[in-house]
């Protein structure tokens, strides 16, 4: 708790020259102040820019600036900043629910634009003709250079039933389509049955919903007469806990499923009861599963109730608490961390699977923006190949 403190105090000192307001109260900064060389470099700092510097800042990126660079020298690589800007998609995204188009967009620097690399089936953008492979230049008329990632996702995000008029490159030409806004729910779990009932059953995360439509979808596949079960975690970035043992509790037998220690040494074990899946099952993992995607992976593991397949995790073993400040802005700060249902950590060791499966670079590329075939994709056909 006193570090958590000293950040705040730090970030309260650098925010009060932008007229940000903590909840936190002068007597107590001047008391840290007085004992912290830290505490004290920031406040001289921000009196000098205040007194001495020649020309206009913009206060609020000063403050920013200054919030995400002392997040980062923690030297966490999973702690982060989430400005007052960014925080309503940020909070989108962990909901799995936004208002917008229907698209997902990455950086492309050589065509000078964002391409659209998912479009959101039954979707607005879907319904005004965009694909993936076009490439946005504008919104409203303002370059997405001008605009960045951040401005340009704000950009076209907004009040639902609105409309947004966006420029898209398509094979050399361009094209305006005006799109109307409205809320978008981005499905957490999909689902497939093979020829011979195999079920796959794909986990984008482990946010919100994340239980609820993976329990659901294995229950329709168990209904449909499934005879094993593919879990695809690839690419998955991980979630919330409560959702990750929501969902191994329907699958693993009574027993630990996930343990975890925070700042303080409280440790807490959850556990799952004796209904479980009794059928072949695998989980397909890469190098982008992180966090809840390990760990889903490593339990079932673990209990050899499945047979991991792909390439080897990250290797993230912390957690962290989104802490918001009083601006709209929040950080979010590890503050403990996991263990598997054997008590192993995983930090910077991963999960190794029982039957290592490498992708081309292409292939790759068409799995991140959901375009690689079945029968194509190598690492899914040795999961059900185990499963078989």
């Amino acid at each position: 708790m006193k570090r958590l403190g000293k950040i705040l105090a730090i970030l309260a000192l650098v925010a009060a020259t932008a007229g940000v307001t903590f909840c936190v109260t002068w007597s107590e900064l001047r008391a840290d102040a007085s004992k912290d060389a830290a505490v004290r470099k920031v406040s001289e700092i921000s009196q000098d820019l205040n007194e001495y510097f020649i020309d206009d800042y913009d206060e609020t990126k000063l403050a920013d600036a200054a919030a995400d660079a002392m997040v980062k020298a923690t030297g966490d690589r999973w702690s982060y900043y989430v400005s007052a800007a960014d925080y309503a998609s940020y909070e989108e995204q962990m909901n799995n629910a936004y208002v917008g188009i229907g698209v997902t967009i990455e950086q492309n620097d050589e065509a000078g634009g964002f391409t659209i690399t998912a479009v959101t089936k039954g979707g607005p953008a879907e319904a005004a003709g965009v694909k993936v492979g076009d490439i946005l230049v504008s919104v409203e008329g303002k370059s997405v250079k001008e605009l960045g990632k951040s401005g340009t996702v704000n950009a076209v995000r907004g009040k639902e039933g609105t409309e947004v008029s966006l420029t898209f490159r398509r094979d050399g030409s361009e094209y305006t389509a005006s799109i109307k806004r409205r809320s978008i729910h981005t499905p957490v779990a999909t689902y497939l049955m093979t020829d011979d009932k195999i079920g796959v059953v794909t986990i984008k995360n482990f946010d919100t919903n994340c239980s609820s439509e993976t329990i659901n979808a294995v229950n329709t596949l168990l209904a449909q007469g499934a005879k094993g079960l593919v879990f695809d975690v690839r690419n998955n970035p991980g979630g919330l806990k409560t959702e990750l043992v929501k969902v191994l509790d329907r699958l693993l037998p009574e027993g630990p499923l996930f343990r975890s220690r925070d700042y303080a040494g409280r440790e807490s074990v959850d556990s799952s009861d004796a209904t479980c899946v009794k059928l072949p099952m695998a989980v397909l993992v890469n190098a982008d599963s992180y966090s809840a995607a390990e760990f889903f992976a490593a339990a079932m593991q673990e209990y050899q109730a499945a047979t991991v397949v792909g390439a080897k995790t990250v290797g993230k073993g912390n957690f962290q608490n989104t802490f918001r400040l009083s601006d709209g802005s929040a950080i979010a700060i590890s503050v403990g961390k996991y263990f598997t249902p054997h008590n192993r950590s995983l930090t910077n060791v991963g999960v190794t699977p029982d039957v290592p499966v490498a992708l081309s670079e292409d292939s790759n590329e068409k799995l991140y923006a959901d375009q690689l075939p079945v029968k194509d994709d190598p690492q899914l056909q040795a999961a059900l190949k185990a499963v078989r």
